[in-house]
């Protein structure tokens, strides 16, 4: 993770276009400027950032669904259950899954498992829009390949 750049997801371990499943790995930095605040003496992921790290992998799941022809713009985050409290140095296992696309929106269902155990789920919408710039778009699909995303999903 690099949090002052809200970059949340370290790897994808794997994508599965056609079924509509990916699944990534996050590592909570031991240090960072948000623990200070989050909290003194007892430092812990906010709950916002673990949500954010479930609409990011799922981002990634649709970008390469759309052969990076679409930007996914999180519009909607329902029925989102914090059960575990994240510590720094602790890795996360992202999954997200595509429950329904169509008419411009998306929407998955994500969560985060750490040793096995749940941390957090949440029903994520997007909306499917064309990219704002070319530039955006070079610069998604060379994230998503520092990523691990494979060559053949990003043209």
């Amino acid at each position: 993770m690099h949090l002052e750049y809200f970059q949340l997801i370290d790897k994808v371990d794997a994508v599965e276009p056609a079924a509509g499943v990916i699944r990534a790995v996050a590592s909570v930095p031991e240090e960072s400027t948000i623990f200070e605040g989050h909290f003194p003496g007892h430092p812990l992921m906010p709950g916002v950032l673990l949500i954010e790290a479930m609409a990011q992998t799922s981002g990634y799941l649709l970008l390469a669904m759309y052969r990076f022809d679409r930007m996914p713009f999180l519009a909607g985050v329902r029925e989102a259950k914090l059960r575990a409290f994240v510590e720094p140095g602790q890795s996360l296992d992202i999954e997200a899954r595509l429950e329904h696309d169509g008419s411009g929106y998306a929407m998955t269902k994500a969560k985060i498992r750490r040793a096995g155990g749940a941390v957090c789920d949440a029903a994520l919408t997007f909306r499917l829009a064309p990219f704002p710039t070319d530039d955006m778009r070079t610069a998604m699909t060379e994230h998503a390949a520092r990523l691990g995303l494979g060559h053949e999903l990003l043209t």
